[in-house]
């Protein structure tokens, strides 16, 4: 029998992190624990209001789960599906037992999951290092601060977005991918997606509301630029849809329910010739390396949550110049950062 326990962590930014919808100081996630003979596996749920998640929502979701794992761990399919009927929704609590169980599976077997998966762990992309609102002038100052990143990904969704953009182009030349969190009309966005055009913006992300697909496809209609789904694309069957309104998606183990919901959300994101990312919440490298171990699969990293708070209490993906680098450990390769620290003292 598989058996399942968690804990609420509380991970505290570095910086406040304000979008278009918000302010954020902290994050309050669980750790999932999954127990299988000898073998432990670890996950992590950050829930997210937006998508009708607490940390006091996951932690419900897991005690239901209890005993509704099998006594298998490599029947991820019939766990996945099981959990889908014990309750509805509830992606970042199903998405923290399914990386726990690929944990565990790699753990068995003695192999990094990206290997479990058939992946190239040399073909991981760069991950884009994410600049929060503020005034202009603080949005240059940290994107000075963030001078080892190669990619940046600007939130904007305000008034003063053009003042952001010059202001952040007036002190680096790296590239630049913007970010309006449903925050623009469909008329602001192409006025401001067009305004943006000579700053060099590589693409834009969610211009306007999740529902609004004819708002996307307008946009789309009327900008030269990229534009790249995040908050509309919550389950697989929003990629049809999706495939007529926008370039491509962004895919978070946390919104859409996992490592095993991802990769089939992928494969059909390539079917209707969508460009593909991998995205975060606010994250500990815990779930961060979990989502990371697909990324070869995708042409986009948006993979930062972990660079974003203090005392990270799990060590995994490396990143290097931004790139990310895949840990070599079986499981998903990440360890307590105490324990690591240990090793390395040792």
């Amino acid at each position: 029998m598989l058996h399942i326990d968690a804990k609420p962590i509380d991970l505290q930014l570095t910086t406040p992190f304000r979008i278009a919808r918000g302010v954020q100081h902290t994050a309050s996630n669980v750790v999932v624990e999954v127990k299988h003979e000898e073998a432990v596996g670890y996950g992590e749920a950050a829930p997210s209001k937006y998508y009708g998640e607490s940390a006091e929502t996951v932690l419900a979701c897991i005690a239901l789960f209890a005993g509704n794992l099998g006594d298998d761990p490599f029947l991820i399919e019939e766990i996945m599906q099981r959990l889908d009927k014990v309750i509805r929704h509830n992606p970042s609590a199903k998405a923290a037992v399914d990386m726990a169980v690929y944990d565990i599976v790699g753990k068995m077997l003695g192999v990094p999951v990206y290997k479990l998966l058939g992946l190239n762990s040399a073909h991981t992309p760069r991950t884009s290092f994410t600049i929060g609102l503020d005034s202009p002038g603080e949005m240059a100052r940290k994107t000075l601060l963030a001078k080892d990143y190669p990619i940046l990904k600007i939130k904007v969704g305000t008034r003063h977005d053009l003042e952001i953009l010059k202001a952040i182009r007036d002190v680096s030349s790296a590239v630049i991918r913007v970010d309006a969190n449903a925050g623009w009309t469909p008329k602001e966005a192409i006025r401001n997606i067009n305004a943006m055009a000579p700053y060099n913006i590589e693409f834009v992300e969610q211009p306007v509301a999740a529902h609004d697909l004819a708002g996307l496809k307008l946009v789309r209609e009327n900008v030269e630029l990229p534009i790249i789904a995040d908050e509309s694309c919550v389950t697989i069957e929003d990629l049809p849809r999706l495939s007529e309104c926008v370039d491509g998606v962004n895919f978070k183990l946390m919104k859409n329910g996992g490592i095993h919901n991802v990769l089939k959300m992928i494969h059909m994101a390539r079917a209707y010739n969508l460009r593909t990312m991998l995205g975060c919440m606010i994250e500990s490298s815990l779930s961060i390396t979990a989502a990371a171990h697909l990324t070869p699969l995708v042409d986009y990293a948006d993979l930062d949550g972990q660079l974003l708070i203090n005392d990270d209490p799990f060590v995994g993906v490396g990143v290097e110049r931004g790139k990310l680098v895949l840990p070599t450990y079986p499981g998903l390769g990440v360890r307590m950062r105490a324990a690591a620290e240990q090793l390395e003292d040792d």
